[in-house]
C-alpha cells in the first residue's frame, strides 16, 4: 500500500506519527498496528479498508 501510493518508508511513518522501524515492523509481520493506525494507513494512501473472517469470505 505504501509504495503503491508513492510514500517511502520516512514519509509515512512521519505522516502517521510513528517510527519509521515501527512501520518497517508492520511491513515486514513483525509487529501488529493497531485499528487506529490501519485506519490512518488507509486514508493517507487513499485505500478502502476491508476486514475479512479469515474462517469466511463474509466481510465483518
Amino acid at each position: 500500500m505504501r509504495i503503491a501510493a508513492g510514500f517511502s518508508q520516512a514519509e509515512l511513518a512521519a505522516r502517521l506519527g510513528i517510527a519509521q522501524t515501527t512501520l518497517s515492523g508492520y511491513e515486514t509481520g513483525y509487529s501488529m498496528p493497531n485499528y487506529d493506525v490501519v485506519e490512518r494507513l488507509a486514508k493517507i494512501c487513499e485505500f478502502d479498508v476491508i476486514f475479512l473472517d479469515k474462517n469466511s469470505a463474509e466481510k465483518i
